[in-house]
């Protein structure tokens, strides 16, 4: 369940199927985090978009659309697998 701080972060509008979280860091506001792949699915099965144009439009108009601190996250789900560990 989520508190009252939790619900009133930015959200993306039109891609709650894709949201999968709320981050949060120690004297930072709190952000909605939301899953690529998902969004990727949802511009292609709602909006028509071949997956090219999907990875396109999200690039510069999802995740490059800065509108302050409480711009939401993109993820891109991976395993320790897929990471190069220091």
């Amino acid at each position: 369940m989520l508190d009252n701080d939790s619900r009133d972060v930015t959200t993306a509008a039109g891609l709650d199927d894709a949201l999968i979280g709320i981050a949060q860091r120690c004297g930072q506001p709190r952000l909605a985090i939301y899953s690529v792949p998902a969004i990727i699915e949802i511009l292609t099965d709602r909006d028509g978009m071949t997956e090219d144009e999907a990875h396109e439009f999200f690039s510069f108009n999802i995740e490059g659309a800065w509108v302050g601190e409480t711009t939401p996250m993109f993820v891109h789900p991976c395993s320790a697998d897929d990471l190069v560990m220091h």
